[in-house]
């Protein structure tokens, strides 16, 4: 089975019951993406399939019918995308684990809404948790990266 992962075809088996993270993680070689919970509760997994956040812990490969984007393939040939500098400048993490979902959720929100409320953001993060509590921080780097300046 072949999926395109981060602009690049990776040939991942031929078990489409294999969850998309064990995939990235054990055969593509694409450590970025954590596993947290494994029941799709905690969104540390969390990649973007045709820009869509998805739960990888959860979804079979033969499942995925798009291209998958990890945090490996934010960032651009420049360097970091403006979600990632941003998460720098609000200096986000802590323990840093959640981190790469909470990356994706933003990513993925600021895409299809450049402008968001804290509403918003509080909805399209909400399948995220931090258990350092770093939600504040979470939303100042993401109005930031939409050009809001800091919270």
């Amino acid at each position: 089975m072949q999926l395109k992962v981060n602009g690049q075809i990776l040939d991942l088996g031929e078990d489409p019951q294999m969850p998309l993270l064990w995939a990235l993680r054990d055969i593509g070689g694409l450590k970025g993406t954590k596993f947290g919970c494994g029941i799709a509760a905690c969104g540390a997994c969390t990649v973007l399939i045709d820009g869509a956040p998805v739960r990888s812990c959860v979804t079979p490969i033969g499942e995925v019918t798009g291209e998958v984007t990890t945090i490996e393939g934010v960032g651009t040939p420049q360097g970091l995308s403006r979600v990632q500098q941003a998460w720098i400048d609000e200096q986000v993490a802590q323990c840093g684990y959640c981190q790469s979902g909470q990356i994706m959720s933003a990513v993925a929100l600021l895409s299809t809404n450049p402008q968001p409320s804290d509403a918003d953001i509080d909805d399209a993060m909400s399948g995220n948790l931090c258990r350092c509590g770093t939600y504040p921080r979470i939303r100042a780097a993401i109005k930031r990266a939409a050009g809001q300046g800091a919270a």
